[in-house]
């Protein structure tokens, strides 16, 4: 039996398979493009009428868990600053919550480890075609932005990452209700282990009723926005911008 998640993620990964395989005509034709845009918008508005935006993704059991929780994207960010704080067991890294937020807050690992925790077993949906089910522990989206206090005008929150992606610095965003959603999380364990450098240490979203490459890893910084339009090209993400992802993700 074919589930709608499984279905939409199906058609996901073909989408990506296309765009990951070069497919130049397509990308190339304006039409083309903007048709894809447009059934995004379609996709979304049509998961958030027939789906409770709070609903939750399947949570598995122990028994469940992938061997290997595969790592894909960044295996570990460049440069003499990450590698520093990777030698230092992260003890100095920090997050940032600012932009459009009554108190920004930076917060140190010990801080964040010590916050009110969620522990959820989920499945990753790549575009590239695997899965892997894995369990994550982190604290939840909501006390942070509850902590920051967002102001009225804030629509989007943009995850600044710490890799840099073939030519650009990596970002990802999402619109308050999956920030809100009780099962996004801001990770810091992987199968009750800290997060591997390879899996986004020392912190990754958790998002989990969107595709894997919305699951930002390596995040330093969350910034409250009313708007995409000023953040790198304006599409709300790195594969957005480069590569014609889509900007909603639903599974």
């Amino acid at each position: 039996m074919i589930t709608r998640r499984g279905l939409i993620g199906s058609l996901a990964a073909g989408a990506g398979g296309l765009l990951l395989s070069g497919c130049n005509r397509i990308n190339a034709n304006p039409g083309v493009r903007s048709l894809l845009q447009s059934a995004e918008g379609l996709t979304m508005r049509a998961q958030r009428i027939i789906a409770d935006r709070s609903a939750p993704a399947r949570e598995y059991g122990l028994a469940d868990l992938s061997p290997v929780f595969r790592a894909n994207g960044t295996r570990q960010p460049a440069g003499a600053d990450y590698e520093a704080h990777r030698l230092a067991g992260f003890a100095d890294w920090r997050l940032l919550v600012d932009g459009l937020v009554a108190r920004p807050l930076s917060l140190s690992m010990a801080q964040i480890r010590s916050m009110p925790q969620r522990t959820q077993i989920t499945r990753h949906d790549c575009v590239e075609g695997w899965s892997a089910i894995g369990q994550w522990t982190g604290v939840p989206l909501h006390r942070l932005l509850d902590a920051a206090g967002l102001r009225s005008n804030a629509r989007y929150l943009i995850f600044h990452c710490a890799d840099r992606y073939a030519q650009a610095d990596y970002y990802e965003s999402i619109d308050l209700i999956d920030a809100f959603h009780p099962q996004t999380i801001l990770a810091w364990g992987l199968n009750r282990q800290l997060l591997p450098v390879g899996n986004g240490a020392p912190l990754r979203l958790r998002v989990e009723r969107q595709l894997g490459y919305k699951h930002a890893k390596y995040v330093r910084r969350i910034e409250a926005v009313d708007s995409l339009a000023s953040i790198g090209r304006g599409k709300g993400g790195y594969w957005e911008d480069y590569h014609d992802y889509a900007w909603y993700a639903g599974i």
